[in-house]
C-alpha cells in the first residue's frame, strides 16, 4: 500500500539497464509493464506499493505523463506482444510469462476502474487478485459466534463481552515499543534459522496515527523496510507477534528482500522491481505474511513465547496467556465476516453504517475498530480477501507440498514460494 513513497535504486539502475538492453524480448515487455505501473501510480496514489528499479524509468514516466487511456493501451499492447513471443523450454521462463501476463491483465483492469468501470466485489477480486473468496451467510457466522458463548461468560452482547475480556490484555502505550521490538527479534531469529537473507537486510519502526490499517511495511529497496504501527486504537498483546511476523519476519520484509535479491539483482527480472498493490502478487504477499505466524511459531510455541517473554514485558499477567490465546483462536475463525461485510457494502447491499454493524455483530469488532475497517473498505475495496483467503491458500499449498517432510520441508516449500511467487490460481491443485 502506497503513500507515493519511492525507494532509491542507485547502482541497481545502471546494472539493470545494461541487463535489459542485452537480454531477451520478454525483458523489454517487463520494462513496459513496470513503466505502465509507474504511470498508473500517478493517477492512482495507492497503486504502487514499492519501486526500486532504475530511477530513469520513473523520470521518463513523470516527464511523459500519459493519460489513463494511454496507459491501458500500452499495457494491452505489452500483453499482446507477450502472447506471441516464441516459447522457451524453461519452467522459469514459463512462470515468468504467466506472472507478467496476469499482472498486465490486473493493471488493465485497475486502469479501467480508475476510468470509471464498475465491477462487483467478486469480479474485481478475480481480475485484480486471481481469486474469489467464498460466500457465507449470516447463519454461518452466527453458528461460529455461538461457540464463543461459553468462553466469554457474562451478560450483554457477545461483542461487548469480548471487548471487556480483551481490556485486560492491552499493552500500555509506554511499553508498546519494547514489546514490539522483542517480538520482531524473536520472529527474525526463527526465520533466519531456515531462510538465508542478505547480510545488509534491515528495518526501522515508526508509530503513526490516523490510518485505516493497523500496521504497514513500506519496502524501501536495498533490502530495507520501514515498518509503521498505527496507534489509533489500543494494541493488544497478540498484535505484537501478528505484526512482527506479518510486516517483518517471515512476512512482507522477507518476501520483498528475497524478490529483490533473487529475481531483480541476480536475474534482472525487472517486473519484480515494482510492487503494484492491486495485483495477484498481493494475495501471495498477504497470505504468506499471515501464514508466516504459524511457520515461525508452530504448535503452542507462540503461546509459550508470549507467556514467558511478552506478557512480562507488557506488565500483563502471564497466567492468563493460554486462556487469551484460546479465545483469540476462536475469534480468528470469524475472519471471513470481514469479506462478507466488504462484499455487501461495495456491492451496494448495505451502507457504511450497515457494514460497521455487520462487523460488530459477526466479526465481534468494537465500534471504533469496525469504523476503521469500513475506511479500509473505502480505500482498498476487495483487497480484504488477500488476508484470509490468501492465508488459507498458502497454508494448504505448503502443507500439501510438504506432507510427511517435517519442519525443514515446510520451510523449503514456503521459502521457494517467497523467492518466486506463484499466481494465486496456481496454489489450488
Amino acid at each position: 500500500m502506497n503513500v507515493t513513497r519511492w525507494a532509491s535504486a542507485l547502482a541497481l539502475g545502471t546494472m539493470v539497464t545494461a541487463c535489459v538492453s542485452r537480454s531477451e524480448p520478454v525483458d523489454a515487455i517487463a520494462a513496459d509493464y513496470v513503466k505502465a505501473a509507474l504511470a498508473l501510480g500517478q493517477h492512482d496514489p495507492d497503486f504502487v506499493d514499492a519501486y526500486y528499479g532504475p530511477q530513469e524509468w520513473r523520470a521518463e514516466v513523470e516527464a511523459d505523463a500519459p493519460s489513463v487511456v494511454e496507459i491501458r493501451g500500452r499495457a494491452e499492447a505489452a500483453r499482446s506482444a507477450l502472447s506471441v513471443l516464441p516459447e522457451r523450454p524453461s519452467d522459469d521462463d514459463g512462470q515468468r510469462r504467466r506472472f507478467l501476463d496476469r499482472h498486465l491483465a490486473a493493471l488493465i483492469a485497475r486502469a479501467e476502474m480508475v476510468e470509471g468501470r464498475a465491477l462487483n466485489f467478486d469480479q474485481e477480486s478475480e481480475l485484480l487478485y486471481d481469486a474469489v473468496a467464498p460466500t457465507h451467510d449470516e447463519e454461518y457466522f452466527a453458528a461460529l459466534t455461538a461457540g464463543l458463548d461459553s468462553a466469554l461468560p457474562g451478560a450483554g452482547p457477545l461483542a461487548d463481552r469480548l471487548a471487556r475480556f480483551r481490556q485486560d490484555f492491552v499493552v500500555p502505550s509506554a511499553r508498546v515499543d519494547t514489546v514490539f521490538r522483542a517480538a520482531i527479534r524473536e520472529c527474525r531469529v526463527r526465520t533466519i534459522r531456515w531462510l538465508a537473507l542478505p547480510d545488509d537486510e534491515s528495518f526501522t519502526v515508526e508509530y503513526v496515527t490516523d490510518k485505516s490499517w493497523s500496521g504497514y511495511n513500506w519496502y524501501q529497496g536495498g533490502h530495507a523496510s520501514l515498518i509503521q504501527v498505527n496507534t489509533d486504537l489500543p494494541i493488544h498483546i497478540d498484535r505484537a507477534v501478528d505484526l512482527a511476523c506479518h510486516e517483518g519476519y517471515p512476512g512482507h520484509h522477507v518476501l520483498n528482500v528475497l524478490l529483490e535479491s533473487h529475481l531483480v539483482e541476480q536475474r534482472g527480472w525487472m517486473e519484480y522491481s515494482i510492487y503494484p498493490l492491486f495485483s495477484p502478487v498481493s494475495l501471495i504477499a498477504e497470505g504468506s505474511a499471515n501464514f508466516g505466524v504459524a511457520m515461525a511459531f508452530p504448535g503452542d510455541e507462540r503461546t509459550v513465547f508470549e507467556r514467558d517473554i511478552l506478557y512480562p514485558l507488557a506488565g500483563l499477567d502471564p497466567r492468563r496467556a493460554v486462556a487469551y490465546r484460546e479465545v483469540m483462536d476462536l475469534v480468528g475463525r470469524l475472519s471471513y465476516a470481514g469479506n462478507e461485510a466488504a462484499r455487501r457494502y461495495l456491492d451496494g447491499a448495505i451502507d457504511a453504517d450497515g457494514a460497521a454493524a455487520w462487523l460488530e455483530r459477526y466479526a465481534l469488532m468494537t465500534p471504533e475498530r469496525a469504523r476503521q475497517r469500513v475506511r479500509f473498505f473505502d480505500q482498498y475495496r476487495s483487497y480484504v480477501i488477500n488476508y484470509n483467503l490468501g492465508r488459507d491458500l498458502v497454508e494448504e499449498y505448503v502443507r500439501r507440498n510438504s506432507a510427511g517432510g517435517g519442519e525443514e520441508r515446510r520451510w523449503e516449500v514456503f521459502g521457494a514460494l517467497l523467492r518466486m511467487p506463484l499466481l494465486p490460481s496456481q496454489l489450488v491443485p
